[in-house]
């Protein structure tokens, strides 16, 4: 039998899953700070919840299927449908909700280096005010996050209702479908170029509109640098959108910038949407997010508006590994080495006396000379070797080594917890 992972999956390695654990860390921190409630959603989902987001088509790129009671199911592509699913069933709670998630998703699509069909993603959400507050508050939590994992990020920021309004008044597209396209056609944009998309839609929208449209897509900056670059100051949407840029002002959130041109690809978005990109690199968008009130409305629940937020983990650890800016999380190893066979009970003294002061420890378990025991501690990166000598036990000691510059002294072993945690520093 030949062993192997299915196409698209991979094993998280003991060092993916340090840099896992360093952004949840930090998003539960932040999670903690605006007082969102952390919860996970059930993986399964009836595949009927999941089309109620992207239509019937997203069979073809997730993993659905019959469950042993012939129900058709499918495992969850995002954490933004199960959260929304389970706020428009409770109707016994109290508005605002504000919840967050960590978690991993499915997705078929087709594996590219670094892409995988498993990965891991964050989400934010706010549940009831349709108000601009609530955009705000989820744009200040995606900035305050990666402060705290110190990737420098620009926050590119419209409203889907400007952009619509545009269409409908100032190009005077007004079917439904057509507008649409109009929102795809801009989407695309970024990933083809202006050139490739108007010929990709010139038998199905006016050339000379959609270039127009393109055009004000372009603008990118302050809002007084779009005022005075587009005719957009007479929409609706655009006074909404100017009060959200005032309101990240006063929340000090000074990387949110206009980008005319961020739509969102799909369809559910009715409002306010926006992408997180690397400062410092050209590559695609590290967050999404936006206003969904579609998406509540078709649960059922046309009294609460949405909006929120999702990263993937996998590659903002790309972007903190191409800086530099991971770290590990585990506090630094203590590794207890014994000099002689009949020093290994005191070791194991040790060794557990420090893991129960939660102090992490190791030692050698395959009974190998003390040179062979340090050259492993070496290898599994402690920063101190603990050495246990039946001559510095007589004295009711033991030998405590730098495994950084390998300087020794001689402590009380039973004083090793206080001299340890101040070598930690």
């Amino acid at each position: 039998m030949k062993i192997e992972l299915p196409r698209g999956m991979r094993d998280v390695e003991p060092e993916d899953l340090d840099g896992i654990n360093y952004v949840r860390d930090r998003f539960f921190e932040t999670a903690r700070l605006f007082n969102f409630k952390m919860m996970e959603p059930t993986p399964i989902e009836l595949l009927s919840t999941l089309e109620a987001k992207s239509g019937a088509s997203i069979s073809n790129e997730i993993y659905a299927f019959k469950d042993k009671g012939d129900r058709d199911v499918a495992l969850r592509f995002d954490l933004t449908i199960g959260l929304t699913r389970y706020v428009a069933l409770r109707r016994d709670l109290k508005m605002p909700v504000k919840l967050a998630s960590f978690a991993g998703v499915w997705r078929y699509d087709e594996p590219q280096a670094g892409r995988y069909r498993y990965f891991h993603q964050w989400d934010i959400e706010v549940y009831g005010p349709k108000s601009q507050e609530s955009d705000a508050e989820v744009i200040e939590f995606v900035a305050s996050f990666f402060k705290k994992l110190g990737l420098e990020v620009s926050i590119q920021v419209n409203d889907r209702q400007v952009i619509e309004q545009f269409i409908r008044e100032k190009l005077g597209i007004t079917e439904e479908e057509k507008v649409l396209e109009m929102f795809r056609a801009v989407d695309k944009v970024s990933k083809k170029g202006a050139p490739a998309v108007i010929e990709e839609y010139k038998e199905s929208v006016d050339p000379i509109k959609l270039q127009a449209l393109l055009d004000l897509s372009q603008i990118k900056g302050s809002v007084d640098y779009a005022t005075i670059s587009a005719d957009i100051q007479n929409l609706e949407g655009w006074d909404r959108l100017v009060s959200l840029m005032d309101s990240l002002k006063s929340r000090k959130v000074d990387n949110a910038f206009l980008n005319l041109g961020i739509v969102r690809g799909l369809d559910y978005y009715s409002g306010m949407v926006f992408e997180v990109f690397d400062a410092n690199s050209d590559g695609g968008a590290l967050v999404g997010g936006g206003r969904y009130d579609r998406l509540t409305d078709a649960f059922g629940r046309k009294d609460i508006g949405a909006t929120g937020a999702a990263g993937g983990i996998e590659r903002i650890l790309m972007a903190l590994q191409k800086r530099g800016a991971v770290t590990k999380q585990a506090r630094p190893l203590v590794y207890v080495a014994y000099a002689s066979d009949d020093m290994k009970g005191r070791a194991l003294e040790m060794a557990s006396l420090l893991r129960n002061s939660g102090i992490p420890a190791d030692y050698d378990i395959l009974g190998r000379a003390l040179r062979k025991q340090l050259d492993d501690a070496a290898s599994r990166d402690a920063t101190i070797a603990v050495i246990v000598a039946a001559s510095d036990m007589a004295e009711g000691k033991v030998t405590v080594r730098s495994m950084k510059d390998g300087t020794e002294n001689k402590q009380p072993f039973e004083g090793i917890i206080e001299m340890i945690r101040s070598m930690e520093g």
